[in-house]
């Protein structure tokens, strides 16, 4: 069984909906991480640098940090969403919104939505990112089905959550056609459906 230590954030809501494409048996332990949580010494000794998600493979006795490696870790376990072939391909995918789209995002939200008003500097440079971030990903699926290509991997777990929250953005998702297209998709499957509602409260994802 895997223990999902999180928040109810999109680098949590990846390891959800990894668990529930992969049908793992898993249980979700709540990192309250506006209570600091996140800098007890138990969790400090399971994630260094005091982020969330972790999870424990209680089944091997082991435990991971840092939300790529989660997703590379359960795909290579499950044999899921993880082709050998295409790896080289995926982790590019992969590490780019690890790097760039999950970062800069969460500095958008960070200064256009959580606190408007403070930084007129750090709105508008966020701002530009955030869109230039969007065009990116709606280039590269302007001539791929999915981020690594043809089929639908960590890759894309990995990223439909930030993009999830496009309202926040203020950019406009249905301006990106390829984009919207690669949304739509990956949000009708139940496995998405059920893993974006990570605390099971009845959290829905949002339209596009």
């Amino acid at each position: 069984m895997i223990e999902l230590l999180t928040a109810n954030t999109p680098n949590g809501k990846k390891i959800s909906i990894m668990l529930e494409e992969i049908k793992f048996e898993y249980k979700v332990t709540k990192i309250n991480i506006y209570k600091d949580e996140q800098f007890k010494p138990e969790f400090i000794k399971i994630s260094p640098f005091k982020k969330i998600p972790v999870i424990i493979d209680h089944e091997n006795n082991k435990s991971l940090f840092e939300s790529g490696a989660i997703l590379i870790y359960l795909g290579e376990r499950s044999e899921k969403f993880y082709n050998k072939e295409e790896r080289t391909t995926i982790n590019q995918w992969l590490m780019g919104q690890m790097a760039y789209v999950g970062p800069l995002l969460g500095q958008h939200h960070q200064f256009h939505h959580y606190n408007p008003g403070k930084s007129k500097f750090g709105e508008q440079r966020y701002f530009k990112i955030a869109k230039q971030i969007y065009k990116d990903l709606d280039e590269r699926l302007s001539e791929a089905k999915f981020l690594a290509g043809e089929n639908y991997t960590i890759a894309d777990i990995a990223t439909f959550p930030w993009i999830a929250r496009h309202e926040w953005h203020d950019i406009g998702l249905k301006k990106f056609i390829n984009l919207k297209r690669w949304y739509e998709e990956i949000a009708k499957r139940d496995a998405v459906q059920k893993g974006y509602d990570l605390l099971k409260n009845g959290e829905l994802i949002p339209n596009p």
